[in-house]
């Protein structure tokens, strides 16, 4: 069983907002990719970024500045 590792878990409220950010997030060239929500968490469209702990804020910030739309962002271990 491999270890857990931290990442930074990005929620969203539709599935239009998880593809934009995707397509944000590539051309940004951010590592991660898009995952089902963890248990621990809830999200309307059930999808959710996935992304190394140390790459969190920037990409939080890539949302903001562009008003992508999310639901919320999590330290988690995964």
């Amino acid at each position: 069983m491999r270890k857990p590792e931290a990442r930074t878990v990005i929620t969203f409220h539709t599935t239009a907002e998880a593809m934009a950010a995707e397509r944000l997030f590539r051309a940004l060239e951010l590592p991660g990719k898009l995952i089902t929500v963890p248990r621990k968490l809830s999200s309307d469209c059930g999808l959710a970024w996935s992304a190394p702990a140390e790459t969190g804020p920037q990409a939080e910030d890539a949302l903001r500045q562009r008003s992508l739309g999310f639901d919320g962002v999590y330290a988690m271990e995964l």
